[in-house]
């Protein structure tokens, strides 16, 4: 996998449209009120009885930051004291409680991820008592290989904060950046200096940090081809292992904080595409590979690996090198899948705390999966990780005849062989480098929800 994908401007003006990064299939739009805790706990209870029940996924969501960032659509909580974030902790340590009581001991964890708003906005004592509390209720596993990642924002890390974390076992860092142009940043509300995230950097390479990503965002106000491809230029001399690179989705009718940009400051789509190109020249160029869906990474990092010998994954955190676990959410608006299965938290903040008050896991709605979700879940996961699928390895696997089962969207995809996005050769479908850019677009042909007037308003464009 290590040519780059090829960018064709016309192509992308003609198929970039909204739709799914799936990072879970059915997508979340998808999910209902339906499905309830009780659901979820026959889910639970059915993993542990499994032939080989899998390893757990924990997530944890810290929905604090001491000042907001206008582009954000995180379920985030603003403020500068520290002390509020006391009585979301002990619904943290309440539902952790609870959780662990419905998963068998000897399940091992071998990911773990705090995301945000920022867990750096806790004090060290504070984010020492949530570890202390896991490790007491989980399993929590001592292989080198196990995934421990945390995303920071280096603007609030306490003195000696990165030391702190990896005390606490965390292996992989996630620094969000978004941009380093002083317009840009005022624009978005982000003042966050080169020297302070490279203090960060130094500071996790010293101490051993296994992987660092960081975060880009293009198509931000007063962003330009020139200005972007600066940040590009610091952000290569930074040198992390991964850089994921999203596209802004201006979406001020879901996201409120969004109401602050001006839909005139934003860079025309013209100019966006060539930020994207541009990006993927320099990043290619200085030794990265494109993962896919947004992602880049070094030639030996684990993912490219993995994409090489067909052991990638995408799940609800993104891509993975690590086979598929039951991955549980904590805190509001969390996505657990269990089962292959979904089920997602409230969002409320009142409603988290009623329900563990009350001993009761806060699920507000979620999505009980069928064999049909399930054989499109597996060629979405084979094309957007390994950019080609094997028909007769799924025909046996799943127990149908390929191209009877799938004959709408075989027939739909000629177009895009024309085009020249994919190659359809016998028992095969291979996403080509001109196509990569455009998997997304690839899957949703296999996506048996995306209907006619739905997709819009709802995701984030392709490019």
């Amino acid at each position: 996998m290590s040519r780059p994908p090829l960018f064709q401007e016309e192509l992308i003006n003609r198929y970039d449209k909204p739709g799914p990064r799936y990072t879970s299939y059915p997508p979340a739009t998808e999910f209902h009120d339906k499905i309830s805790e009780s659901d979820f706990r026959d889910w639970a209870r059915a993993s542990n009885e499994e032939l080989i029940p899998k390893p757990l996924s924990l997530y944890f969501h810290i929905p604090f930051c001491s000042s907001i960032c206008y582009y954000c659509a995180c379920n985030k909580v603003i403020t500068r004291r520290k002390e509020k974030a006391e009585p979301y902790l002990q619904d943290l340590h309440r539902e952790i409680e609870i959780q662990s009581q419905l998963f068998d001991q000897d399940r091992e964890v071998r990911q773990l991820h705090w995301g945000g708003g920022t867990p750096g906005f806790l004090t060290h004592q504070q984010s020492q008592k949530l570890m202390d509390k896991i490790a007491q209720h989980f399993n929590l596993s001592g292989e080198s290989g196990a995934e421990y990642s945390i995303e920071i924002d280096p603007r609030v890390m306490e003195k000696g904060g990165v030391a702190h974390l990896r005390s606490l076992g965390f292996n992989r860092i996630s620094i969000g950046v978004q941009d380093f142009d002083e317009n840009v940043q005022k624009a978005v509300n982000r003042i966050q200096s080169l020297e302070t995230t490279a203090a960060v950097i130094n500071d996790a390479r010293r101490l051993e940090i296994r992987s660092i990503n960081i975060d880009l965002i293009y198509g931000l106000p007063q962003q330009s081809l020139q200005s972007f491809a600066g940040t590009l230029d610091r952000i290569i001399d930074l040198d992390p292992d991964r850089i994921a690179i999203y596209n802004y989705a201006h979406l001020p009718h879901r996201f409120p904080a969004q109401r602050h940009i001006q839909a005139e400051d934003l860079p025309d789509a013209s100019e966006k595409i060539a930020m994207l190109n541009n990006a993927i020249q320099m990043l290619c160029a200085a030794g990265y590979e494109y993962i896919g869906m947004d992602h880049f990474a070094r030639r030996g990092d684990e993912l490219t690996v993995a994409q090489r010998n067909g052991s990638l994954h995408r799940h609800l955190e993104g891509y993975s090198a690590h086979a598929h676990c039951d991955s549980i959410g904590f805190g509001v608006s969390a996505i657990s899948q269990v089962l292959d299965n979904f089920s997602q938290n409230t969002s409320s903040l009142d409603d988290y705390h009623d329900s563990l008050a009350q001993q009761r896991l806060p699920v507000k709605r979620g999505y009980e999966s069928h064999q049909d979700d399930l054989l499109r879940r597996d060629i979405i996961q084979g094309l957007s990780c390994q950019f080609q699928l094997d028909e007769r390895q799924i025909a046996r696997k799943w127990n149908i005849d390929f191209e009877d089962y799938f004959a709408d969207e075989l027939k739909r995809l000629e177009d895009m062989e024309k085009d020249g996005l994919i190659e359809m050769g016998k028992d095969e479908i291979i996403v080509t480098a001109r196509g990569r850019l455009l998997v997304r677009n690839i899957c949703m042909v296999f996506d048996a929800y995306q209907r006619p007037g739905q997709v819009a308003g709802l995701y984030s464009r392709s490019i």
